[in-house]
């Protein structure tokens, strides 16, 4: 009889440092869409929410051999652990947290296809880069037109990756955004624990440019976003 496996999901709330060259725009963006005072307080938000991912961790016992999955991560071994290393020193809270795990024992495995990452990527580049706002309209366009299906073969080989590298009895934990559902093809003695509601985090992502409609509900969920952790 096959024994049970856990995996813990972490939330993904991108820092500038993740979003590399689409940091400027999208913060430029942010800006005039909310102004900068409701931008900044978004920012401080995601370090608060950071700020309490990281006390939970530290908390923890960590079990030796602990498997890391992380969004986006497309290697393991030696080329992984540099990956990690250097975005966690270019200042990336979650590869920070990532890579403090790995020094505690725990195991980075490769997690996404570099073909399918590098497609959405560059669709996201192709964005910022448009010369015009024709340009921009139509490269939107294209990836709202191609998001759902990129982001379900994503989640598709994640679920992959944790069904074949989880073994019995093994502990994992998976880092990744709230827009992705990578439960539905996870095999089902898998344990699943959420950090944080996925809901509440999606919900904020997607409030945050409308959030003057609702100041009320965008305020509780910041506050619930930098709330400690309890699973």
């Amino acid at each position: 009889m096959c024994k049970s496996r856990s995996l813990i999901l972490v939330p993904v709330i991108h820092t500038s440092v993740d979003l590399g060259s689409l940091a400027k725009d999208i913060a430029k963006r942010g800006i005039a869409g909310l102004g900068e005072d409701v931008w900044k307080g978004h920012i401080r938000t995601i370090e608060g929410f950071w700020d309490s991912i990281m006390d939970y961790f530290d908390s923890l016992d960590m079990s030796p051999g602990m498997k890391i999955y992380q969004d986006g991560l497309v290697a393991d071994g030696e080329i992984g652990q540099k990956i990690v290393e250097d975005c966690a020193r270019a200042g990336s809270r979650n590869y920070e947290l990532v890579f403090r795990l790995i020094k505690q024992g725990a195991v980075l495995v490769k997690t996404e296809d570099l073909k399918l990452v590098l497609e959405e990527r560059d669709k996201l580049l192709s964005i910022t880069k448009a010369k015009s706002n024709f340009q921009r309209i139509l490269a939107f366009i294209r990836y709202k037109f191609a998001k759902g299906k990129l982001l379900n073969k994503r989640d598709q080989f994640i679920a992959h990756r944790i069904n074949e590298t989880l073994k019995s009895e093994e502990k994992g934990i998976l880092f990744i955004g709230a827009s992705h559902n990578v439960g539905n093809g996870l095999d089902s003695d898998i344990k699943v624990t959420e950090m944080k509601d996925m809901q509440k985090i999606n919900q904020y992502q997607q409030m945050l440019l409308r959030c003057n409609k609702n100041k009320t509900r965008f305020e509780e969920l910041g506050k619930y976003l930098v709330s400690e952790v309890k699973i």
